[in-house]
């Protein structure tokens, strides 16, 4: 079964303790010290419009060209996308914070829920649904990120390098692009062959890892039972997730292989430099000019 198919439907039940607010506090301090984008007030459905505000510019092309190139410059610097973007809890609180993002996932079931959240909230959210290896934008944008191990996902040396060069190429000149992976050291020493299971009163998982130590790879699968309906029945369902652990060096050295130029990275927890105990890393990196 592909992943993230039933499990998108009670994925947030699972994930209602994340601290999405603190990384997005976090993502702000590091687009604000290293970024171009700036809050755009967008996030909220608006339309403000209105006859009295057209105007003749007859007379007055030359000055309106200026200005509305200006204003593609400014939209193109200021709008941020998010690659893995899930359910769309981290990009609905950083459209919340005033951003003009966008969202990006591979999983139409975890998109379908994105969606209904952003309308439920009254934000305006686009969401694509892409494989970031393959990713597409019909513009630049001033930052990208992911967070919450979508990165990790990418199996291959390839597939990362092809994503990141991807997103080199899509970054405004000098946009930032910021990512968080787990380490080699979680899955091999912390959650490698640890089972989790967890029950609520409408779903309950067991989340079984297995760690493959020859392709670094943690290998989870997820057994899922939903309540259906009003009736007291489970749906049950199986899910099989992959994801790879890296190292530090070899993330930094996937950056700088794609035509990134690296800026930092920080541990997601102490907000620290990273050491051999850190379980997930954050990395800053920067658009320095575009591969032929």
């Amino acid at each position: 079964m592909d992943a993230y198919t039933d499990f998108a439907n009670v994925y947030d039940t699972f994930m209602d303790e994340t601290p999405y607010e603190v990384w997005g506090d976090f993502i702000v301090e590091l687009i604000e010290k290293y970024g171009l984008s700036k809050p755009v007030n967008a996030g909220v459905k608006e339309n403000n419009r209105t006859s009295d505000q057209e105007h003749d510019v007859t007379n007055d092309v030359s000055v309106e060209t200026e200005e509305d190139s200006e204003e593609a410059l400014n939209e193109e610097k200021n709008l941020v996308v998010e690659l893995g973007c899930g359910t769309g809890s981290f990009t609905a609180i950083m459209a919340r914070k005033g951003y003009d993002i966008m969202g990006i996932d591979m999983s139409e079931e975890m998109l379908q829920v994105a969606r209904r959240k952003v309308t439920e909230q009254n934000l305006n959210v686009m969401f694509l649904e892409q494989d970031m290896r393959e990713l597409d934008l019909y513009c630049t944008c001033g930052t990208v990120l992911s967070v919450c191990d979508s990165i990790n996902y990418l199996l291959e040396d390839e597939d990362v390098v092809t994503t990141f060069k991807l997103v080199n190429n899509f970054l405004f000149p000098k946009g930032i692009f910021i990512f968080d992976f787990n380490t080699l050291h979680k899955y091999r020493d912390v959650i490698g062959d640890v089972t989790i299971a967890e029950n609520r009163e409408d779903c309950s998982f067991i989340w079984e890892n297995y760690y493959h130590e020859d392709e670094h790879v943690n290998e989870y699968d997820l057994t899922i039972f939903a309540k259906c309906g009003e009736e007291d029945l489970f749906r049950k369902s199986v899910e099989t997730h992959y994801q790879r652990g890296y190292e530090l060096e070899e993330m930094i050295s996937f950056v700088k292989e794609s035509g990134l130029e690296f800026i930092e990275a920080i541990d997601a927890d102490t907000h620290s430099v990273p050491t051999a105990d850190s379980e997930r890393v954050y990395i800053v990196a920067r658009e320095k000019g575009k591969q032929c």
